[in-house]
């Protein structure tokens, strides 16, 4: 099968198209023809080993998992003998986690993964980035207990995540301020936020206003910039893990009761997991949450997709479809 296989950390034009062998599922495990998959934030940390630490996990002088990507929609093209909840034929959507293996033409996931039936509503380029919404549903109803009411802030918000992010807070009632370049403040305010802010020329943390929740989805956290934005017992939420922010999710709360929070979807248990894909899927369907796709590449196109990615003027899904449903 075709794959793309990245031997070492660095540019992108170290992603390399190649023939590899095709996996073989297991008693548990379906394979599952992959038909779009996401790019995002995590793919290209990914590829340059960045942070650092976290090669101990990945590889410390090459990745280990040479196969990136996690995020996938496809078709179950055969089980295992002990798969019960899915048959051939069933369109699927998931995430493979620290698996990886997506940017290939086949992979394999174990039947209590998170995969699930991809509602019918959605294309395959719309099911692919399913992570962004669960990412952003973790953060704000399960860990910062999301009001209606309160005052959140989604930093970087046309991107993956942000774009989900504003519209979950919306959808239990909070007062959502959008912060992103100029050329997407239009788009982030037809998402349903209130208020948007163009980080080009406002700098959100003097302008004195103090926010319930901050999730900042940038890549770059603000270091010890945002306290000054938190109510007293206000949540700063992240997907980048810097050493700064580690620290400052033990320390900040015993001094001031802000609570700093590093949180990745795919670290929950799997029954947890598939419970908010549950009540995701139930707001795709009903037309509640919109994924918007930006820009679609091939299979071929990788290394165009990451240097895209890289210049983070995306608004909304990078994709890559590697076979046409």
């Amino acid at each position: 099968m075709k794959a793309v296989v990245c031997s070492k950390y660095g540019q992108p034009e170290n992603l390399q198209l190649k023939e590899v062998e095709k996996p073989v599922p297991k008693s548990n495990e379906l394979l599952i023809r992959v038909y779009t998959v996401y790019i995002g934030p995590e793919d290209l940390m990914q590829r340059k080993g960045k942070p650092y630490f976290g090669r101990v996990f990945f590889g410390l002088t090459k990745p280990k998992r040479k196969i990136f990507g996690s995020e996938f929609c496809g078709e179950v093209e055969e089980t295992g003998e002990d798969v019960k909840l899915f048959k051939k034929g069933d369109r699927v959507f998931g995430v493979t986690g620290a698996a990886f293996g997506c940017y290939a033409e086949y992979l394999c996931m174990p039947e209590a993964g998170l995969v699930s039936i991809k509602p019918p509503n959605l294309t395959d380029e719309e099911a692919a980035p399913v992570c962004g919404a669960m990412t952003a549903w973790n953060f704000l109803k399960a860990i910062a207990k999301i009001q209606s009411g309160q005052r959140v802030l989604i930093y970087e918000a046309s991107g993956s995540y942000g774009l989900a992010a504003v519209q979950i807070s919306k959808i239990f009632g909070a007062e959502v301020t959008g912060v992103c370049n100029s050329s997407n403040l239009e788009m982030v305010k037809s998402m349903g936020a209130d208020k948007v802010i163009d980080y080009t020329i406002e700098d959100f943390t003097k302008n004195g206003l103090k926010y319930d929740i901050i999730l900042d989805v940038s890549g770059k956290p603000l270091s010890f910039r945002f306290r000054y934005s938190l109510t007293k017992k206000g949540f700063y939420l992240t997907t980048y893990p810097t050493i700064s922010i580690l620290f400052q999710t033990f320390w900040t709360p015993i001094f001031n009761g802000k609570k700093v929070v590093f949180s990745a979807t795919g670290l929950k248990p799997v029954s947890e997991r598939l419970a908010f894909l549950r009540d995701l899927i139930l707001l795709f369907t009903e037309g509640k949450l919109k994924t918007i796709i930006d820009q679609s590449f091939k299979l071929e196109q990788m290394t165009e997709a990451h240097r895209y990615a890289e210049k983070g003027l995306q608004r909304g899904n990078i994709v890559v479809t590697i076979k046409s449903g």
